[in-house]
């Protein structure tokens, strides 16, 4: 078994993960992490170097618990888990980066929705980048659902789903794919409610871990 850390900044998304990786990624031994408090920095004062610090000093200590990967699911904190791939012996994974990928396969007009402004940076540079290196001609629109962020904080799930879906169906009508930013938004939009495909990253994010290898597998040491 591998032993993989998720590292979480929304208290509920244990709870969503914990059933994928089983799953998707049945011989890996997860555990979890929660700090809220990166989120909220993120959102209060953008991406400081003191939470970049903090997130690798998360992964310097999952490595020193004997986890062979870490398991960023924040979007808003992406850039960090990238900054803190050099300082460890681990993989760092973004959740969002195998939904980025598809993103730009499936069409050049990319939508983005996100419930904080603080997602969508991190988000749409990580498509534009994911094209780049594609060399595809990505035409990216972004833009965030006001009042989805509070609802959900107030505990008004039905609110935010509401929002989040009305604002993807305007989006729907002018994009070839639409992407939903954040992970505590894939809920949101039930499966085909849209013409257009619409990308989760729990789902592909978790599929990640599948592809570990256990260091103590000898068959994995060939």
């Amino acid at each position: 078994m591998t032993r993989v850390c998720l590292l979480h900044t929304v208290a509920a998304l244990p709870a969503v993960f914990d059933p994928l990786v089983r799953e998707l990624a049945p011989d890996t031994r997860p555990y979890h992490v929660v700090d809220e408090s990166l989120l909220a920095d993120t959102i209060a004062h953008g991406p400081l170097p003191r939470t970049a610090a903090r997130l690798a000093a998360y992964v310097q200590h999952a490595e020193a618990a004997g986890a062979e990967a870490v398991l960023v699911t924040c979007s808003s904190v992406g850039p960090a888990a990238e900054a803190a791939r050099p300082l460890a012996g681990i993989p760092v994974l973004r959740v969002d980066e195998p939904m980025a990928a598809e993103a730009v396969r499936t069409g050049p007009r990319i939508g983005v929705l996100a419930t904080l402004a603080s997602t969508l940076e991190p988000t749409t540079d990580l498509i534009r980048r994911q094209a780049a290196a594609a060399g595809v001609a990505a035409d990216l629109t972004a833009t965030t659902c006001p009042g989805a962020y509070e609802a959900r904080t107030a505990g008004r799930a039905a609110e935010h789903d509401t929002l989040i879906a009305a604002e993807a169906e305007r989006l729907a009508a002018r994009c070839d794919v639409l992407v939903l930013a954040q992970a505590s938004m894939a809920a949101a939009i039930p499966a085909d409610a849209l013409p257009i495909p619409v990308l989760t990253s729990p789902r592909s994010g978790t599929a990640q871990l599948a592809a570990l290898k256990d260091p103590k597998d000898p068959k994995d040491r060939t």
